[in-house]
């Protein structure tokens, strides 16, 4: 039994509404700063997390190499929502949300990969075999925590918002208690809080499972992958301390 102590389709109407507005500003209204989060992928992960972070009360950066295509859902989103390069928005984020497919890492390596060290990085891509090819089998030699690290060396990785389908985030965000689960990982303990405060202010529970390798535990084919539960529920089929 492991420690506790480690633990674009644009979303346009975001068939979110947000669950209508179950987001009320959480950062404002505890009296945190609202942060400041660059996410590179404004998609179906980046777009539906993003938006919620939006609505919790942090300013965001949703980047695409054309941010003018954006204008339609940062619009929507309100004032804190903003638009920009990939560029911009490493610069912009205390955190950086990845949200792109897996096979895009080397090549986010080799353009940001000296922007995001020592930057907070909430890693959510996933790797597959019929996309990402050999990208897939490193992952599955090294691991998908040590495959992150090797690509962006020198960030401070948290494994995060990976181990479900982001309609399964729209549909539970916000919903009233028992909140769903989200496993993270990490082995930088200010970027783990960083990353607990963000997944509870995008209306989910944070579960600690462990050092940035345990990420391998609840990655896409892995026992922890792609389930709506509760945070004791998520610790006892995972087998982590109560």
């Amino acid at each position: 039994m492991r420690s506790d102590a480690f633990h674009r389709r644009r979303l346009l109407g975001l068939g979110l509404a947000l669950s209508a507005g179950l987001l009320t500003g959480n950062a404002q209204a505890e009296g945190a700063k609202p942060a400041r989060i660059g996410i590179i992928g404004a998609g179906n992960i980046g777009g539906t997390i993003g938006s919620l972070w939006v609505k919790g009360g942090h300013e965001v950066m949703f980047s695409s190499r054309h941010p003018e295509e954006l204008k339609g859902l940062v619009e929507g989103l309100g004032p804190r929502a903003k638009a920009g390069t990939p560029a911009e928005a490493v610069a912009f984020g205390e955190a950086v949300l990845i949200a792109v497919p897996y096979k895009a890492y080397p090549d986010l390596s080799r353009d940001y990969g000296e922007a995001l060290k020592g930057r907070v990085v909430i890693d959510a891509g996933n790797a597959t075999q019929a996309r990402d090819g050999d990208l897939y089998t490193e992952v599955k030699t090294n691991g998908i925590g040590a495959t992150s690290a090797k690509y962006f060396p020198g960030a401070r990785i948290v494994r995060a918002f990976n181990a479900a389908n982001y309609k399964i985030f729209a549909k539970n965000a916000g919903r009233n208690a028992p909140r769903m689960a989200i496993p993270i990982a990490g082995d930088d303990e200010a970027a783990l809080e960083l990353a607990r405060r963000l997944v509870s202010d995008a209306g989910f529970d944070p579960v600690l499972v462990g050092p940035l390798k345990d990420a391998d535990r609840f990655a896409m084919g892995s026992a922890g992958f792609g389930h709506d539960l509760s945070a004791p529920e998520l610790r006892q089929m995972l087998g982590l301390a109560p």
